[in-house]
């Protein structure tokens, strides 16, 4: 994964906020430290196009086949931690990854030192001599330079004071609430090189914000967080703070659900986190070849309710980009439709074995090597508003935060987790939190026995586009 892109469905965790990955980096809170730390701020340098150039002419001339990726972010962190300011710090990362094939092998390296290329090319050829056969070639003909985003994001002082303003209006409803913020401003470059013809570049600025509170009342301890992740745009901090308002509107009476099956709606955030990362699983090109899928035989089986379809656009979304971190195009594509599975995403190594075509998802973590991901998954909407899927229920769950992933096994379709914060629901409304509580099910039943999906979708973590969705039945277990 790049500068340009946002990991999910596990893109979210818990620690007394919500952080979102970047380059598979969790800002994580540490300790809470009351005097603010401003350290240097180090600039990635942008890399020429004569560089890069110059990597690949190296390779070239010893290897048959060469590729070169360059990486530059610069990440601002602005978080509060316990109502307090806590750190200033802007990161920054710049380098480049070689690929090559010789001698019918890949070989590979990468550095952040981009004044010792020579080096570069012969850790690369080294890597070569014990690598894999090279079942697969490099991206070929392919040119793109993406537009140069115009948008100028907030300044430092004006997040800070945005971050003072949202724990106050938290305060205002509940001054016992311990609140975190965190800001993040993001830009990216990457570039990509084959010596089969390719030269793309894309870029992008991304602006995220996260509002996190812990309420602690004797021994019941409530959590709720709420996030915005917009790409050359603002966020919207108005929005994010009456999500999590209305979360602890919701959750000021408690309620108890006796262990058993009931319907149960997984409002879109929680959906993300649960479900999103199963189907993202099973529908790996990597999974169907390494036979681990239980989807792998059935193209053109219709397995889940009609109402269900599953796609990637990467037109869309503040991870949107026009080519994979192997200079292969991306292209919308369905993969469940209409509850037919129809297709695998792939990156040209796996494909190869597959003995397919990659279809552009082949994505970095970091200056690693590609594997196949997807640049965001959508799920298209139902026709029900989602108030009146809540009013449908006679007695059930909404599911609204879970803690981490679980005990899914992703490869069998199945999930187990723990609501971090769930409501109960009676005669079609919402009468209370609901604690000590889990949920587990089959993606393959659930979906069997899905009642309906919301008209409404929203953006989850700028990764995923999901609509709620109500089950029939899903087992619930509780500890009262």
């Amino acid at each position: 994964m790049d500068a340009l892109r946002l990991k999910k469905p596990d893109f979210l965790q818990f620690l007394g906020g919500v952080s979102i990955f970047w380059e598979k980096t969790r800002f994580l809170a540490t300790p809470k430290i009351a005097k603010i730390k401003q350290r240097p701020t180090r600039k990635a340098i942008i890399v020429s196009d004569s560089t890069v150039e110059q990597i690949l002419k190296l390779a070239s001339q010893r290897a048959s086949a060469a590729e070169v990726y360059y990486l530059s972010s610069q990440d601002t962190p602005i978080e509060f931690e316990n109502n307090r300011l806590k750190s200033l710090q802007t990161k920054a990362l710049q380098g480049v990854a070689l690929r090559l094939i010789y001698n019918g092998k890949i070989g590979f390296a990468s550095s952040t030192d981009l004044t010792r290329i020579d080096d570069l090319v012969d850790a690369a050829i080294q890597t070569a001599e014990i690598g894999d056969p090279a079942e697969f070639e490099l991206a070929s003909d392919f040119h793109l330079k993406g537009p140069e985003t115009t948008y100028t994001p907030p300044t430092t002082q004006e997040l800070v004071e945005n971050g003072k303003n949202l724990i106050e209006q938290v305060h205002a409803y509940n001054p016992d609430i311990m609140v975190d913020v965190g800001f993040h401003v993001r830009s990216g470059r990457v570039k990509i090189a084959t010596t089969q013809d390719v030269y793309a570049e894309r870029s992008s600025q991304i602006v995220s914000g996260t509002i996190a509170g812990n309420l602690v009342q004797g021994e019941d301890f409530m959590q709720a967080y709420s996030y915005d992740v917009a790409r050359d745009r603002a966020i919207d901090t108005d929005s994010i703070l009456q999500s999590l308002l209305e979360k602890y509107r919701l959750a000021e009476h408690s309620a108890t659900i006796a262990s058993g099956s009931y319907p149960v709606l997984f409002t879109p955030r929680a959906a993300a986190s649960t479900l999103g990362g199963l189907f993202d699983t099973i529908l790996s090109g990597q999974a169907v070849v390494q036979k681990a899928s239980p989807l792998a035989d059935k193209i053109g089986e219709t397995l889940f309710d009609e109402r269900f379809t599953f796609f990637e656009d990467p037109t869309l979304g503040p991870s949107a980009c026009p080519f994979d971190d192997e200079g292969t195009p991306t292209t919308r594509k369905i993969l469940i439709d209409k509850g037919t599975v129809t297709g695998f995403y792939w990156d040209r190594r796996w494909a190869a074995r597959g003995g397919v075509k990659s279809t552009g998802n082949g994505f970095r973590g970091g200056l690693s090597r590609p594997g196949p991901d997807l640049t965001n998954f959508c799920i298209a909407p139902g026709n029900t508003p989602i108030q009146d899927l809540i009013a449908s229920m006679d007695e059930g769950l909404i599911v609204e935060q879970v803690l981490g992933a679980g005990q899914s096994n992703q490869l069998a379709g199945e999930f187990s987790v723990n609501l971090d914060l769930g409501y109960k629901v009676e005669k079609g409304k919402i009468v209370g939190r609901v604690k000590n509580t889990m949920v587990a099910g089959s993606i393959f039943e659930a979906f069997k026995n899905l009642v309906d999906l919301s008209s409404e979708c929203e953006w989850v973590g700028g990764a995923a586009y999901l609509p709620s969705m109500l089950f029939q039945q899903l087992g619930v277990a509780s500890r009262q």
